[in-house]
């Protein structure tokens, strides 16, 4: 279930879409502020963001670059919310690093439809078919992975772990950084779990000839590639 996190200063607002958000299957956290929101990604990394553009301790396109320029949180997509209709302050929040632009008032059919096609775009994952890569087909909806038609049994963090890598292939990830990114920053546990992790997912692999997939990048972390 995708997590979002709203920052929007008006509680009216973030109650609407809170109950409306959860309501549609997605799990909500929410900052009145961008101090709050900042304490948040300090401990989780979310699905999507919704952040409004003016915010009582600063711009929310401030936060948007923030959030671009951290390396945990730069993939996350953001989209904005505003009562500003002017096409220069679209511009200004695309410009940023937003993902999508919606104006106040708006629909919560037109908002969820945005967040479909923005979390689709931005993660295959969250998207609402099999998401394939080679052989291999993970299903959100079913949360099974298959190969060749035949299931591929995981635990629930290899299960993650591999979701998260067919969802960035080609990427190298130090050990921190996936601790960070599938176990979550308020997660406290060693860099070595990472290993074992890897291993299991290795190991149910393999008897289906994918266990190449994940390979390890010596001295940095590990990487999913499809090439030797």
């Amino acid at each position: 279930m995708p997590n979002l996190l709203i920052i929007e200063d008006e509680k009216p607002i973030r109650d609407m879409l809170r109950f409306a958000l959860h309501a549609a299957g997605y799990e909500i956290i929410e900052a009145a502020d961008s101090h709050e929101a900042r304490v948040l990604l300090a401990e989780t990394v979310p699905d999507l963001i919704l952040v409004d553009w003016m915010l009582p301790s600063g711009s929310g396109i401030d936060l948007v670059r923030q959030i671009k320029q951290d390396e945990l949180t730069q993939d996350v997509p953001i989209i904005m919310l505003t009562a500003r209709v002017e096409d220069e302050y679209k511009v200004r929040g695309l410009e940023s690093g937003a993902d999508d632009y919606i104006t106040k008032p708006f629909s919560m059919r037109e908002l969820l439809a945005r967040i479909r096609v923005v979390l689709r775009r931005s993660t295959p994952e969250h998207g609402d078919g099999p998401f394939q890569i080679g052989d291999l087909v993970l299903d959100h909806n079913t949360q099974q992975v298959t190969c060749r038609d035949e299931i591929v049994d995981l635990g629930p963090t290899e299960y993650r772990l591999l979701a998260f890598f067919m969802a960035h292939p080609e990427r190298v990830y130090s050990r921190s950084q996936l601790l960070d990114r599938v176990w979550g920053r308020s997660v406290y546990v060693e860099e070595r779990t990472v290993d074992v992790h890897v291993r299991r997912l290795r190991k149910s692999l393999e008897p289906f000839g994918q266990h190449h997939l994940i390979q390890t990048v010596r001295g940095t972390g590990y990487r999913f590639s499809e090439h030797y």
